[in-house]
């Protein structure tokens, strides 16, 4: 599976980002995908991840403000991120879960959030 993210941006704190990850290659065995984040000096989180079935699991610190959501295909996922802080300025990767556990990783997409 390859995946290809876009959207990160500069914006200032309160705006709103929406991100895309798309997928091309063995779409068909991928189970969930997701949004992580890397912080400089910090390891990389979870930020939101959604299952095939629409089960969605988020990070506390994002519940209320991002929404992940995909396609009924599973072709490509969004991260809606509303409500922006500077704490949420970070690396975004995406990432795809296949059925047999093997994980993918997108090239990383940048977000800053000025206060």
């Amino acid at each position: 599976v390859q995946l290809q993210a876009s959207g990160g941006g500069f914006v200032q704190s309160g705006g709103d980002l929406r991100l895309s990850c798309a997928a091309s290659g063995s779409i068909s065995g991928i189970t969930g995908m997701g949004w992580y984040r890397q912080a400089p000096g910090k390891q990389r989180e979870l930020v939101a991840f959604i299952t095939r079935g629409g089960s969605t699991n988020y990070a506390d610190s994002v519940k209320g403000r991002f929404t992940i959501s995909r396609d009924n295909a599973m072709n490509t996922v969004y991260l809606q991120m509303n409500s922006l802080k500077p704490e949420d300025t970070a690396v975004y990767y995406c990432n795809s879960l296949r059925w047999d556990g093997l994980g993918s990783w997108g090239q990383g997409t940048q977000v800053t959030v000025s206060s």
